[in-house]
């Protein structure tokens, strides 16, 4: 077979791989896998890897097993059968979040852990992008012309290049407060490399936010925002968590 090819961002591959470089080995599970290329990397680390993909057609990597599963429905998998289950590039193309969220909860063992990756749509560039378009990077809008060019150059797979659902930082987080999870930790894929253009109005809006009580920001997870992980992170937010 032909080495499987990075779908994603290179750069996440590297977060989550960092992520999990010290945790004992278990079974995980890669959802969606695509090509494989993120299995290959976690095989290599030791771990028991199984994988998963709307379109298990386009897997690449021999020696581990591929099942077809749809996020917006039920993953072909008993409960509690994995330690780990690791979803980059999946969430913002389908329907219901909150579906996946719910198998990955019925998926897991009792503190197993997930990590999930989701375009960063919260950070300063894409804030003012949306302020002065309406749209951000990740989310643009498409015509039927632009539609019909995504399906044609997918064969029929377009939910492989469309992003159909903008995720944030706290409709994430509330997904996994309320669907058993305790958020461990947050981070991005690389920093970008014009951050410091936007330092002026980043320290504007920190300023601003102090004005409210700390109270209310613990509530609203105002300080969580406007951290350097999301408010001056990369194109992708990647979260660690465990299932309580």
């Amino acid at each position: 077979m032909d080495q499987p090819a990075a779908l994603a961002h290179v750069a996440i591959h590297d977060t989550v791989e960092r992520l999990l470089a010290n945790a004992p080995k278990g079974r995980l599970l890669d959802v969606p896998a695509g090509e494989g290329a993120l299995a290959k990397r976690l095989v290599d680390a030791g771990f028991e890897v199984s994988c998963c993909d709307l379109y298990p057609q386009i897997f690449k990597l021999d020696g581990v097993e591929i099942s077809q599963g749809d996020l917006d429905g039920s993953l072909p998998f008993e409960n509690a059968s994995f330690e780990y289950v690791v979803c980059v590039e999946g969430l913002e193309h389908i329907e219901n979040p909150s579906n996946a969220i719910r198998e990955f909860g019925r998926i897991l063992k009792p503190d197993g852990t997930l990590i999930v990756s989701v375009p960063n749509i919260m950070n300063i560039e894409e804030r003012l992008k949306w302020l002065f378009s309406g749209y951000t990077s990740h989310f643009k809008p498409l015509s039927a012309q632009a539609r019909e060019t995504i399906a044609k150059e997918f064969g029929g797979m377009e939910e492989i290049a469309l992003h159909v659902n903008p995720i944030s930082y706290s409709e994430l987080r509330y997904l996994l407060e309320t669907n058993g999870f305790a958020l461990d930790s947050v981070h991005l894929d690389k920093p970008k490399r014009n951050g410091w253009a936007f330092y002026p109005i980043v320290g504007l809006i920190r300023f601003v936010s102090r004005f409210s009580s700390k109270q209310k920001r613990k509530e609203r997870w105002a300080d969580e925002l406007n951290s350097n992980e999301v408010l001056l992170g990369g194109n992708t937010l990647i979260f660690k968590a465990k299932k309580i």
